[in-house]
């Protein structure tokens, strides 16, 4: 077998790996250094032989493999320091064993006709219960891609055979028992930690448990996951490490047996690098599959880890214990110096020159099908020499297991009465309407700079728009100016509107897909509580304009008319937030940002076409300016204040008794506007408000349940190619 040789490291570059061993760290290195010490007098630990566990080509079953594994492999890399404890009080769920074969993934090149890449190149594995697995590789070498396709976050043009405890996977079953923690902190803000977990659970648990099952529940996570000093703490206001720890929480609330994790020491210090992948490692000790991505482990974090899978160039090159990566290298001529970081030392032989090592490496692995784990017997061998200090943490280990794996292992997933129950979600769609609609106004009202700006916004309109048009109400001479003001109340609701969406929404997206991905709730409930969650701080603030700029211009205190004022405007308002809703569902902020004002433009200028000569528009026109909310929202607006059986109009400061205008009827006529009423204009508007918002839920649905990434715009560039 021809290999690549390795290059001499300098000695600067050395570093401990430290592992973790009953309680008792030591340091390891690749060569067989038994009795050695390292600069810090810590003694080696004596290299362990491997054997090769081919799955693949026995055919055994996947359960009963992981049923047969030695209980001792999951026990002497217990940190002792670390407390084991059993969440009694959560449901139980069926443990879950993953196996992928021949794994396929590609996409299209970007900028070209014809033509795919490919990020996974038919690669293997199987990663168990009760481990902790780490995804490692360079950058672009798939990590991500594989967690995603497991997690069944991407589907399209994935090829091979997915097998969950020896089955095909089923998406939708599997989706119930996995969770997904995203590479972003995305917690919701303006709730404290207690009142987080308290919802995840409602929402998560439903009537699975009781009140006090759901608090005790909540107790138990808080304290393993160190939590309980910050219950009371906004989530905005938690550190780095925390938040990470919360994002666990919430998702551990329901118990799944499956946890997905991209980058979660990202961001974080070396001590709580550590806190994270320890907590990680006891919630795979209690019977969890655990599965993380991570670029660059330390030597003493990469000891951690139960099973490690590397990738690279989409080839699976390494799969097995992060003890045996050094004895694999060695065996295809990568021989990693000693007090050398294991993961740094295998990263930098299958990038750049040694770019070869890839092939060798994934041959020898036979692209994942291979795993290099420990052996059994010399397993034995170390675990009766430390017999004493194991007992009781096998012991605890065991029971920690129990609460989550069934008596019968094999076929757990697919005999759970979890996964086959009739509903999809734990908790109804109105159940989940009310909770959502709760958290939405609690977050509302603690939002107290946003609520501010709202109000200064509105206020500081009013007035300037007020005294723009002062006292021009009643005034027969200037009765466009009037009909300005009401163009400009119309512009001031589409523009504050819209772009409140445009803005907000790509973020709300991303806390939503995982949330929905992690079935919190279904996209129904959250779309309808969403809806009426804004309206209505849209009627108080809407209002509040209304009244300061209706007093300002001097239009008819008449009550009748200021509600039909106040209708009209508002709800010009309510369908510019359905039309934000669909840009900031399909675009992210910057190109939402151009395409917002570029698709309401022509509408606007519809929504004013023919002032001065409304009965010379014609037929074809008049169908176009039908197709604009704008119109009939302007139309509203302006009836409002000249329709309704006006009396006539004053010629204010003028030497003459007679203005054209001083009837309203002659000016509605002229601007377009006569024989119209302004229900008639606010239930067009509704029609309007209904098409755009179910046209911004059928956008969002799309983006939650494919990988979409402006595929509109990358389908027009597309045309104006073949153009």
């Amino acid at each position: 077998m021809s290999t690549t040789k390795a290059p001499t490291h300098p000695a600067s570059k050395v570093t401990d790996i430290v592992v973790i061993d009953a309680g008792n760290e030591s340091s390891a290195s690749g060569d067989n250094t038994k009795g050695q010490t390292s600069r810090d007098g810590l003694q080696f630990q004596e290299e362990i032989p491997y054997v090769d566990e081919d799955w693949d080509a026995g055919g055994e079953d996947v359960c009963e493999t992981a049923d047969r594994r030695p209980r001792e492999q999951l026990v002497t890399r217990i940190p002792a320091k670390v407390e084991l404890k059993t969440l009694t009080h959560m449901a139980k769920r069926p443990a879950v064993d993953i196996e992928f074969q021949d794994l396929t993934y590609s996409v299209r090149n970007p900028g070209r006709r014809t033509g795919r890449r490919a990020i996974l190149k038919a690669v293997s594995g199987k990663f168990r219960a009760g481990e902790l697995t780490a995804i490692l590789g360079p950058s672009g070498a798939g990590k991500s891609t594989l967690m995603n396709i497991l997690a069944g976050y991407v589907s399209a043009g994935v090829s091979g055979t997915i097998k969950t405890n020896g089955h095909p996977r089923q998406l939708k079953l599997f989706s119930k028992l996995s969770s997904y923690i995203m590479q972003d902190d995305l917690i919701q803000p303006f709730l404290t930690v207690q009142e987080g977990m308290e919802i995840a659970a409602n929402l998560k648990l439903g009537d699975e448990l009781t009140s006090s099952e759901k608090h005790l529940a909540i107790e138990e996570v808080l304290t393993t996951l160190g939590l309980v000093s910050c219950r009371n703490t906004r989530t905005e206001c938690l550190s780095g490490g925390q938040r990470k720890r919360l994002s666990v929480a919430l998702e551990l609330v329901n118990n799944p047996p499956v946890i997905f994790l991209d980058e979660p020491t990202t961001g974080l210090d070396i001590v709580a690098i550590k806190q994270c992948i320890s907590l990680l490692k006891l919630l795979a000790q209690q019977g969890r599959t655990i599965i993380c991505t991570i670029h660059q482990p330390t030597a003493s974090h990469f000891q951690l880890f139960d099973q490690v899978y590397i990738l690279a160039k989409g080839h699976c090159i390494y799969q097995g214990a992060s003890q045996q990566l050094v004895p694999f290298m060695s065996s295809v001529g990568l021989h990693c110096p000693k007090y050398y970081n294991p993961a740094d030392y295998v990263l930098e032989m299958i990038q750049g020159e040694y770019v070869e090592n890839v092939k060798i490496m994934s041959a020898e692995i036979q692209n994942g099908k291979l795993s290099k784990k420990l052996d059994p017997v010399v397993i034995a061998e170390r675990s009766v020499a430390n017999s004493d200090g194991l007992k009781a943490v096998t012991k605890i280990c065991r029971k920690e297991t129990a609460a989550i794996m069934p008596a019968v292992f094999s076929h757990a997933l697919m005999d759970s009465k979890d996964v086959n129950k009739e509903h999809e979600f734990p908790t109804s769609c109105f159940q989940q309407f009310s909770i959502l609609l709760r958290r939405l106004f609690l977050q509302q009202r603690r939002n107290c700079v946003s609520l501010g700006i709202q109000l200064f916004h509105h206020l500081f309109s009013a007035v300037l728009i007020g005294g723009i048009f002062l006292q021009i109400g009643n005034d027969a001479r200037r009765p466009f100016a009037n009909v300005k003001f009401c163009l400009s109340v119309l512009v001031f609701f589409l523009y504050t509107h819209i772009m409140t969406p445009v803005l907000l929404f790509p973020t709300a997206i991303k806390l939503l897909k995982r949330e929905y991905f992690n079935r919190w709730y279904g996209l129904k409930a959250y779309y309808m509580a969403i809806t009426v969650a804004s309206m209505p701080s849209m009627l108080l603030f809407g209002t509040l304009f209304c009244l300061v700029s209706y007093i300002l211009s001097s239009q008819p205190l008449e009550p009748s008319r200021f509600i039909w004022f106040c209708a009209a405007s508002v709800a010009v308002g309510f369908v510019s937030e359905g039309h934000g809703m669909i840009v900031g569902s399909i675009f992210s902020v910057m190109n939402g940002s151009i395409v917002a004002p570029a698709s309401f433009s022509p509408l606007l200028a519809l929504a004013a076409y023919g002032m001065g000569h409304g009965e010379a528009i014609e037929g074809s026109m008049s169908f176009l300016m039908g197709l604009s909310y704008l119109r009939y929202g302007l139309v509203a607006i302006t009836d409002s204040l000249y329709g309704h059986n006006r009396p006539h109009l004053s010629c204010l400061g003028s030497d003459f008794e007679y203005c054209h205008y001083k009837d309203p009827n002659l000016l509605l006529r002229d601007l377009g506007m006569a024989d119209t009423t302004t229900l008639g204009q606010i239930l067009a508007l509704f029609a309007f408000a209904v098409l755009y918002r179910f046209v911004a839920y059928l956008a969002l649905r799309y983006r939650l349940t494919s990988e979409f990434s402006n595929q509109v715009l990358n389908y027009i560039a597309k045309i104006l190619r073949h153009k």
